[in-house]
């Protein structure tokens, strides 16, 4: 363990078992019973540190049973360093943003216009012939056997899509194996938008961002506005221009709140639909479309999800009615060990 969340960790002053309890939701009691200032001076205490040593840029929101106990922000907006973080400041959440996708793919069959046993030449038939042996399913926990995206070769949506139509083989067989990659995301976003008439940025605002109270929330590319937190390296040097793809997301802590209340609320998804999305390839680094999810009772039980894209870094904790929110524009790579000083607190 590194020496500077060691010492964080030392900050928590509980042990192991007791942070367990806190995960189960045994504590939840004796949490929402102290004092909210005592709650509150206890996860500042680590983070205050952090921002010291500069272990963490970014906003940081924590909430026990839904409610908010926790919010701050530490650190700049940009490169530039003369304008501090507020609450208020959106970031790119990087992978977290595949949920959505996800979301919008299980609304659809729910409504009777898709089959997630489908092959994706259903609903896209320019894309034969590698499509018809690729089931929707299979789009959802990355097993489809799609080839990644020619990062180089791209420079917006177009060249996406063209290089979907001129894939000639897959990987592997569909549902034979495990590959975390981009096209798997970007095939769903296609097949919302020919089965919606819709794009996809304005199918998400209506459909999942206004459903969750989710107001800061926007769909890449979006106009950089003056709550929009740059992503810049340690160095001080700025990120370069994202490229114009559709897909990405800007949210605020409390906008990624929501979207953590909203999936357990039935207001989405069944619960059906829900148990659908926490399946994952039977191997030990695979994920869900949701992430690293616990599923019981028809709800989540415990959501894991974190992204990176340049400077920009995010996690989502949701276990045990505790929910930890870590928005970083500046990476440093400790978002993880800040998470476990906080619940570790939580007593």
């Amino acid at each position: 363990m590194p020496a500077i969340i060691g010492s964080i960790l030392q900050k928590a002053r509980l042990s192991s078992k007791a942070a367990c309890l806190v995960l189960a939701g045994l504590s939840t009691y004796q949490v929402r019973a102290s004092a909210n200032d005592v709650v509150e001076q206890r996860i500042d205490e680590i983070m205050q540190e952090a921002a010291r040593k500069d272990a963490f840029n970014g906003n940081v929101l924590v909430a026990v049973n839904n409610e908010v106990v926790y919010s701050h922000s530490f650190g700049f907006t940009d490169a530039a360093g003369t304008k501090k973080l507020d609450s208020s400041y959106r970031f790119n959440i990087g992978s977290i943003t595949k949920e959505f996708s996800s979301v919008a793919i299980l609304q659809l069959q729910e409504e009777g216009k898709l089959n997630l046993e489908d092959p994706v030449s259903t609903y896209l038939p320019e894309f034969s012939p590698w499509a018809d042996r690729v089931a929707v399913k299979y789009l959802l926990n990355y097993t489809s056997g799609i080839p990644n995206v020619h990062w180089k070769k791209v420079r917006g949506d177009k060249d996406i899509y063209d290089g979907l139509r001129g894939i000639q083989t897959l990987d592997f067989d569909p549902g034979s194996s495990y590959d975390y990659n981009n096209n798997n995301i970007f095939v769903r976003q296609l097949i919302v938008e020919r089965l919606t008439g819709r794009p996809y940025k304005a199918y998400v605002a209506e459909e999942i961002f206004r459903r969750c109270d989710m107001p800061g929330a926007a769909i890449t590319p979006i106009v950089v506005g003056s709550d929009i937190a740059s992503g810049f390296k340690e160095n001080l040097v700025a990120d370069k221009p994202e490229l114009p793809i559709t897909g990405g997301s800007y949210l605020s802590t409390t906008d990624l709140l929501n979207w953590s209340r909203c999936l357990n609320s039935g207001n989405l998804l069944n619960a059906v639909s829900l148990a659908a999305l926490a399946d994952r390839y039977d191997s030990a680094d695979s994920q869900s479309s949701l992430g690293q999810v616990e599923y019981q009772d028809g709800r989540l039980s415990r959501h894991v999800h974190d992204g990176r894209s340049g400077s920009y870094e995010s996690l989502l904790i949701s276990s045990g009615g505790l929910t930890i929110v870590l928005l970083g524009n500046s990476y440093r790579g400790k978002l993880f060990e800040l998470a476990d000083a906080i619940e570790a607190s939580l007593m």
